[in-house]
């Protein structure tokens, strides 16, 4: 079992910049892939970025592109989301998430274990 737990969420200017981390617990953290995914009110869970085992790969959505870094630190068993130029439409509960294929996957049935996710306001 991995427990994930998401925090730095909060309300922002849009132009604004925020950093979420999730820190894990449990078994080993660098066995596993790390996504970051989000929901908005009224829409389905969505990718958003993701990070290899070892942290040298990583992959976004196109939207964030170019704005949102995701990293990680094994040592600490965390992983980073450094959001940047926020837009209103990055309102969401953000979540991370850790996955078992260890090159990171863009799918949800991918991920195994899922944090409670930090609400993450853009204000226009």
């Amino acid at each position: 079992q991995v427990q994930l737990v998401e925090s730095g969420g909060g309300l922002v200017q849009a132009g604004g910049s925020l950093r979420l981390s999730c820190a894990a617990s449990g078994r080993t953290f660098n066995s596993y892939a790390m996504g970051w995914f989000r929901q908005a009110p009224g829409k389905e869970r969505e990718f958003v970025a993701c990070i290899n085992w070892s942290g040298a790969s990583t992959y976004y959505v196109y939207s964030v592109n170019g704005r949102f870094t995701i990293s990680r630190d094994n040592a600490k068993n965390t992983v980073y989301l450094q959001m940047n130029s926020l837009k209103p439409e990055d309102t969401a509960v953000y979540y991370c998430a850790a996955s078992d294929i260890v090159a990171g996957s863009i799918r949800l049935r991918d991920y195994d274990y899922w944090g409670q996710g930090t609400q993450v306001t853009v204000s226009s």
